[in-house]
């Protein structure tokens, strides 16, 4: 069974070598870091990135170093579960003696290749199955383009076959009769620091993806039909909710045609589903989880007997891939998209299906968890800015996407047909000056339909404070909004986070309005409070109190002043630290200054 614990703290270990095996090959063979230097030339004059070169190396080597593990990693899972026929790489007793037989056969045939060579042959072998053929594609995936050293490779196939020595077992093993991936979500969101980072990775625990599916895809589906509605997920990370939505959708579909080949149904689900990640081993990830899902489901036991299922998922930048809704297209847009299409596309980007996916009003479901991080490459903060108008100031990425969750979305006409809503996000929005124009230009154009704070809520992995939202794609109907506003955070850290006080206490009371406990009050707010800056949803009569005393006020204090907060920033720390009055002396400034 796969330990989740000891094997990422492994693969993080394994990760920091490749990547340094990766970037002495560059510094030692110049022309196979050639391409990667055109690219990022390319990238700059498009203004798809502001990074210098040793910044972006750095993000493209972690991403081959990762493809490199995922590609093992996969391999792996696929032969101890028996979903191939032959063992390639390692194995418990036999069968590890079997692949390491077939390795010493490989090189009696190729003597002057290295494990490289074996590796990469493993690879385009796994990849002949219909099934792995997009998800191994040679053009895209980035262990393609940038190799490891002979002696990485190596090492790399002695990390899989390597023994414990106080069972004499296989140190490493993935066999699973339940063929469960999850364990694939924690190499997501953990496999790379510098990747978390940069691209603000964090799954979705499943109870809280249940829940938004719960409020979006289901009465969705009770609106338009499940044989008609469709889903998208555009920050769809390592593919939790593409996952829930499969199932709950594949579900309806052999009650309703039993005598279907369940490979057709599953081929109708995936054609109902779409996700988008703006990072390549995500939605490498969350393919090959959605593949084992549909391999599990039509009961295949061997891939070579599984068709090559088509997945509506691709590497890209929902923010930048894609046509807008009519008006909100800019100058600079205009400059970088031209008939939808990007003036240049990274290669691991895959831009015909972007532009099929990511189109206005045509899903029925928009759910997601966006990242809450500032956009901190300038050219990209920029272009994001210019094409949506919710951007402001120092603004987080939740602003944004949060536009582009509606935009996807089908909208109503009138008040009839309209399309879902549901993300969790920051609520930094919500209290922050960044957050204005979305609260007061955007939100009163959209019928939220609820505001949950979850900010007193233990949601593993969630550090950031956030709310949920749950909307409909037309304009704004009913004259309150149903909030569910926090009073207390639990009071200590729950062993079932889908059973913490909190997050029990908004299941429970989320359709009562007006019911109240010690953790949080449920109510149905006048829209009006929403549709002004800065939000107050705190519970227990703390949002009332604030209203009381705005009303009752003589004044704002923006009357009294013309600035507060930041003047100026000089990013010169050196001006204002000095050891002493010698110091000053010593650099000639005077203890006074003549008026």
């Amino acid at each position: 069974m796969i330990d989740r614990t000891i094997l990422l703290e492994d693969l993080r270990a394994l990760l920091g070598e490749l990547e340094d095996d990766l970037r002495d090959r560059g510094d030692a063979e110049p022309e196979l870091e050639a391409p990667l230097k055109a690219a990022h030339a390319a990238a700059l004059e498009a203004g798809r990135t502001a990074e210098p070169y040793a910044t972006f190396r750095e993000g493209e080597l972690t991403q081959a170093a990762a493809a490199w593990i995922l590609a093992m990693v996969f391999v792996r899972f696929l032969e101890d579960n028996h979903l191939i026929p032959e063992p390639l790489l390692a194995g418990e007793g036999k069968v590890l003696r079997g692949a390491q037989e077939r390795h010493t056969s490989w090189f009696r045939t190729h003597p002057t290749d290295s494990d490289r060579d074996y590796l990469l042959a493993v690879l385009r072998e796994v990849a002949g199955l219909p099934a792995l053929r997009d998800l191994l594609d040679e053009t895209k995936n980035p262990l393609f383009k940038l190799g490891l050293s002979a002696d990485g490779a190596t090492k790399l196939l002695q990390f899989w076959q390597a023994i414990d020595p106080s069972t004499g077992k296989l140190l490493r093993s993935f066999v699973d009769p339940a063929l469960d991936t999850r364990f694939l979500g924690d190499l997501y969101q953990d496999l790379s620091e510098a990747t978390r980072k940069r691209y603000a990775l964090l799954q979705t625990p499943l109870f809280v993806e249940e829940f938004i599916l719960d409020r979006t895809l289901e009465p969705a589906i009770l609106e338009f039909g499940f044989k008609e509605v469709r889903l998208i997920d555009p920050t769809c990370g390592s593919g939790h909710f593409l996952l829930g939505a499969f199932h709950r959708l594949l579900r309806r579909w052999k009650e309703a045609e039993p005598g279907v080949s369940v490979r057709t149904l599953v081929q109708r689900c995936f054609d109902q589903v779409a996700g988008v990640d703006i990072n390549p081993f995500a939605v490498a990830i969350a393919k090959f989880r959605l593949l084992i899902a549909a391999v599990s489901s039509c009961g295949i036991k061997q891939l070579a007997e599984a068709p090559g299922f088509r997945l509506r998922l691709a590497t890209g930048d929902s923010l930048l891939h894609g046509a807008r809704v009519s008006g909100e297209v800019t100058g600079l847009q205009r400059e970088l998209l031209g008939e939808e299409t990007l003036r240049y596309v990274y290669d691991t980007e895959d831009a015909e299906l972007l532009r099929e996916i990511l189109a206005p009003g045509h899903y029925h479901a928009v759910v997601g968890n966006p990242p809450y991080i500032t956009p901190k490459d300038k050219a990209l903060n920029e272009a994001y800015r210019e094409q949506f108008g919710a951007c402001h100031m120092k603004y987080s990425l939740g602003v944004p996407f949060t536009q582009r969750f509606f935009d996807l979305c089908k909208k109503g006409e009138g008040h009839e047909s309209a399309g879902f809503v549901g993300l969790i996000t920051a609520n930094s929005f919500m209290k922050r000056e960044f957050g204005k124009k979305l609260i007061e230009t955007y939100i009163p154009k959209w019928d939220i339909t609820h505001v949950i704070d979850t900010s007193g809520a233990y949601i593993p992995g969630h550090g950031t404070p956030t709310v949920i939202l749950f909307a409909r794609h037309r304009p704004p109907y009913a004259t309150t909004i149903r909030a569910v506003m926090g009073i207390r955070g639990e009071p200590s850290t729950p062993e079932d986070p889908a059973k913490g006080l909190v997050w029990s206490s908004i299941i429970q009371l989320l359709d009562r309005a007006g019911e109240q406990n010690e953790f949080i009050s449920v109510t149905d707010a006048p829209r009006k409070n929403f549709e002004k800056h800065p939000w107050s949803i705190g519970g227990g009569g703390a949002a009332e109190l604030k209203e009381r005393l705005e009303e009752s006020c003589s004044g704002r204090l923006n009357s009294l002043t013309s600035a507060i907060g930041i003047s100026s920033v000089t990013g010169e720390d050196d001006l204002y630290m000095f050891s002493g009055v010698a110091e000053l002396k010593r650099l000639g400034i005077e203890d006074s200054i003549p008026l």
